[in-house]
């Protein structure tokens, strides 16, 4: 609840400094639209901006539990499979190297228009840093723990999930932490690309049609899911660490 406080303290001053910078510049409004117009078109507009923040949130919501079940699959299969890390681990690394964004024109011809290219696509861009974050975990494991299961003659599976897998959950937790913002950005930049409804979608059709507030009013919306996502999986993950505590011998 604190740091959900702190980011309404900071959300203001930024609100001070946005309407600042729009009574010493004059902006016109179609170029930087004042907080109070953004406001006015965010409660004039609520059906229109609710209809595409559904969208966008049900695209979010699928890639990040599709996202993070598989990055923790993934990691506790090659935290257990040498010959995996050897050739798998190498695959994932490159894959970084292709920009995520570069194939979001691709997902859009071979999946179409609809909400499956953006789910594919916050997929992708949450399941490295969730497999890498809980893998690292799965891997350094302390010693200690290890040797006490090997003096107590312990199974390699009752090792996984008695020992490892606990004190991995930390990692998790800041795999989450790091899913909770980037899936958002899969979602919109999916929709950008293609769409017919979404938040992004609506970004670009007001834009197209300099409707500058209304534009501001979907990002605002998009901002906020996004930290409010940030602090329940903040949440969540809080919980995760310390249930390693008593998940420990």
């Amino acid at each position: 609840m604190k740091s959900l406080l702190n980011g309404c303290i900071v959300a203001l001053v930024l609100i001070a400094i946005w309407q600042v910078v729009v009574t010493l510049t004059g902006a016109p409004g179609f170029i930087l639209p004042a907080p109070a117009k953004v406001a006015e078109t965010l409660w004039t507009s609520r059906a229109l901006i609710f209809e595409n923040a559904w969208i966008t949130g049900l695209e979010v919501l699928a890639g990040l539990v599709l996202g993070t079940t598989m990055g923790a699959a993934t990691a506790l299969h090659l935290s257990t499979s040498p010959m995996a890390r050897r050739f798998v681990m190498p695959a994932l690394v490159f894959s970084q190297a292709v920009p995520v964004f570069a194939l979001a024109p691709v997902l859009t011809l071979w999946m179409g228009y609809g909400i499956g290219s953006k789910i594919l696509m916050t997929v992708l861009i949450i399941y490295f840093p969730v497999t890498s974050n809980f893998l690292d975990g799965l891997m350094n494991t302390p010693k200690g723990y290890l040797d006490l299961a090997r003096v107590m003659n312990a199974t390699p599976a009752r090792v996984l999930w008695r020992i490892r897998v606990p004190s991995a959950l930390p990692n998790l937790a800041s795999g989450l932490r790091l899913a909770a913002v980037y899936a958002p950005i899969g979602a919109v930049i999916g929709e950008w690309v293609g769409a017919s409804r979404g938040l992004g979608y609506l970004m670009l059709l007001a834009n197209g049609r300099a409707k500058t507030d209304l534009m501001f009013a979907a990002l605002v919306v998009l901002a906020s899911f996004t930290v409010l996502m940030h602090w329940a999986l903040g949440i969540l993950a809080t919980r995760l660490e310390r249930r390693t505590k008593g998940l420990l011998p």
